[in-house]
């Protein structure tokens, strides 16, 4: 019995996602999941080999095609003044086969990168790197400028660059206020699937990364943005915005994963009060204490007692609590 055409293509997304997760076996898993035969299984790998989506290594081993292409870009082209120009010319081309919210998020996410390596990081040179396979597109922006990390720290006079990595979860942060609202960062990193920048030796991501391949990545001059987004994704960007924004004041929520703040469990009042760092202009803020096994007595009181006393009408959210961290916050606040 042939398959429907809605369910050929749910087994054809299936085989590539196991085939990109390189799970084994995954011709008897196809075959039970969709109750077919083998021989219709490898019926469809050859068929997807054929197309050049997939290539085959060794019997029931294949892996994803990814295509690659490259542009540089310099100052001195008159296209170089508009992100718009840019990213209609060298980018929305290889997007044209997507449905409309995710064509709508990647014209959000290159427009803001963009427009930040034109107007902030006085680079001379801009290189756009695209890669696709058939579930994901990443795209890659890289520039020669004086590096995003050092701009916000100079700007905001900060101590260190690592500070600098950690404003950038709060949102609401720009070194142009007059030009910029400085939400594109902010929402661009929850909008992809992934999103990492590189620059001055330091990642800024949502996800804290263990491959040590990475840090052989990172540019000691300018700044490396990586954005990978699922080419069916179902994400919509109203959906995503509405998340951290209401109708009376607008962008007024934030949320910081701590342990990419911080490089260990925070203790002292200076982390705390570093954290409280212009969380004054929002109105809720979520805090994630996921992979925290402990917070010190003065980083809390100085958070939840402290900070919360001085603005009571801003409204503070642990989530992602172990049991130790609870039970420090609860101390600290019925002392």
């Amino acid at each position: 019995m042939s398959l429907s055409a809605e369910r050929a293509e749910q087994l054809k997304l299936y085989l590539l996602e196991k085939i990109a997760q390189k799970q084994t076996s995954i011709v008897r898993k196809t075959a039970e999941t969709f109750d077919v035969t083998l021989a219709t299984v490898y019926r469809y790998l050859d068929r997807l080999e054929r197309e050049g989506i997939i290539q085959k290594l060794k019997r029931d081993q294949y892996i994803l095609i990814t295509k690659t292409e490259r542009f540089l870009l310099d100052r001195s082209s008159p296209i170089f003044s508009s992100e718009d120009a840019i990213y209609g010319q060298y980018v929305r081309p290889y997007l044209i086969s997507f449905k409309a919210n995710v064509r709508g998020i990647w014209d959000y996410l290159c427009g803001e990168i963009i427009n930040n390596v034109i107007d902030h990081s006085q680079a001379e040179h801009l290189e756009i790197t695209i890669s696709q396979d058939y579930l994901n597109t990443c795209v890659q922006i890289a520039d020669d400028g004086v590096g995003i990390f050092e701009k916000i720290r100079a700007y905001l006079g900060l101590p260190e660059l690592e500070d600098a990595v950690g404003e950038l979860f709060k949102g609401k942060l720009t070194t142009d206020s007059a030009h910029h609202s400085g939400e594109g960062i902010f929402f661009s990193s929850r909008l992809a699937d992934e999103f990492v920048i590189f620059s001055s030796g330091l990642i800024f991501t949502h996800k804290r990364f263990e491959n040590d391949k990475l840090l052989n990545e990172l540019p000691t001059n300018g700044t490396i943005v990586r954005m990978t987004l699922s080419n069916f994704s179902k994400k919509k960007a109203k959906d995503v915005f509405a998340q951290y924004a209401d109708t009376d004041s607008g962008f007024s929520k934030t949320q910081i994963p701590l342990r990419q703040y911080f490089e260990s469990s925070p203790v002292s009042r200076s982390q705390a009060k570093r954290l409280c760092s212009r969380l004054d202009r929002f109105r809720e803020v979520t805090l994630d204490f996921t992979g925290l096994d402990w917070i010190g007595q003065g980083f809390a009181h100085q958070l939840f007692v402290v900070f919360q006393n001085e603005h009571p009408d801003i409204r503070l959210l642990p989530v992602g609590m172990s049991e130790d961290v609870e039970k420090m916050i609860r101390h600290v606040l019925q002392s």
